[in-house]
């Protein structure tokens, strides 16, 4: 590779000191958001998917420590190395927020119930648990409900509309034992929603 740069007529210490470190850091961005999005996928259940990316994923990677390797004398290459790694943190985590894909139980705890919530769930057709408990100063209400993820940034806000001192827990799911409730998404459609979220 460093050939390759210094037939264009650039300089040794221009490769060395600029060049090789930004191609270390783009590549370690691009693993690390991969592996990101790939343990999303995993937990997602997505085995078509994981598999893939982990290729591309061990295989960036490999580029990258070899360079590495190539320039252990180089300080740039490691201030690189470790700046990709955390930038690909950012990029892969913003990456996932934005696709949204699968489902979350989302739990619902007040002293009282909430029929302005109940009555809203209804309307939009959310499947949901709504029971009575004991807490720390008495009696409680639970509501649970199993939603897709991309519908928490309108039923959050309406949580807090209602309530605003409610409290509330979220998790992922990864399968739902009703056929016609699938905690994933419909597979025919899965392609087309990446490639729309992330054009967004």
């Amino acid at each position: 590779m460093q050939e390759y740069f210094l037939n264009f007529g650039i300089s040794q210490d221009l490769f060395n000191y600029v060049i090789m470190p930004l191609l270390i850091f783009m590549a370690r961005v691009t693993d690390v958001s991969i592996n990101t999005l790939r343990i999303m996928f995993v937990l997602n259940g997505k085995k078509n998917v994981a598999p893939i990316l982990g290729f591309f994923e061990a295989l960036i990677w490999l580029l990258a420590i070899g360079q590495i390797f190539q320039n252990i004398n180089n300080p740039m290459s490691y201030f690189a190395y470790a700046g990709g790694f955390a930038m690909g943190t950012y990029v892969g985590m913003t990456i996932e927020e934005k696709l949204a894909l699968g489902r979350v139980l989302v739990r619902v705890i007040t002293p009282a119930p909430m029929p302005e919530l109940i009555e809203y769930m209804k309307e939009r057709n959310y499947r949901f648990t709504s029971v009575g408990a004991e807490g720390r100063f008495g009696k409680v209400n639970l509501l649970f409900t199993v939603m897709k993820r991309e519908d928490l940034k309108t039923y959050i806000p309406k949580i807090k509309e209602f309530n605003d001192k409610a409290f509330y827990t979220i998790e992922s799911v990864k399968r739902i034992s009703e056929d016609d409730f699938n905690a994933m998404e419909d597979r025919p459609k899965f392609t087309t929603k990446v490639w729309s979220r992330l054009r967004k």
